[in-house]
């Protein structure tokens, strides 16, 4: 899942966005996973993703990334935010009725809720078979402890 993209960016530039972002502290959370959705131009769907349950510490999360990186001198992103996790993509674009049918098939896909407990940094690399992802850095999502309960 995509919580904010950058794209290209000095090594300098990079290293800020690095110390930014591990100067987020947020706690752990659980997420949970429900229905397909698609992103499409002109009748053509350009990818499928599987929805990702809005909450408000994800929110949190993606409003502190966010943050984290207008302060090194991004713009703000104009997107609104819409988590999913992206299943496939389409080169060229795939045809609405074949995804459409997958998508009836299979739309009342649920995964159970499970913890998230890091995000990752990646750079990816534009090759012929599709992006690769190579992880730059971890930041750890803290424990809440629950005192006097």
């Amino acid at each position: 899942m995509t919580l904010r993209f950058i794209g290209d960016t000095e090594r300098r530039v990079a290293e800020d966005i690095d110390s930014s972002l591990s100067d987020i502290r947020v706690p752990a959370f659980d997420m949970k996973l429900s229905g397909l959705g698609c992103f499409e131009t002109k009748g053509r769907v350009r990818s499928l993703w599987v929805q990702v349950l809005k909450s408000e510490p994800l929110k949190r999360l993606h409003e502190k990334i966010e943050s984290a990186v207008v302060r090194t001198g991004f713009e703000p992103e104009r997107r609104k935010f819409k988590p999913h996790i992206t299943l496939a993509r389409f080169k060229g674009g795939a045809s609405s009725d074949r995804i459409g049918m997958f998508m009836e098939t299979h739309n009342g896909i649920q995964i159970e809720s499970f913890t998230v407990n890091q995000f990752t940094l990646f750079r990816s690399h534009l090759g012929g078979e599709g992006s690769v992802y190579e992880p730059l850095a971890e930041y750890e999502l803290y424990e809440e402890i629950m005192i006097g309960a």
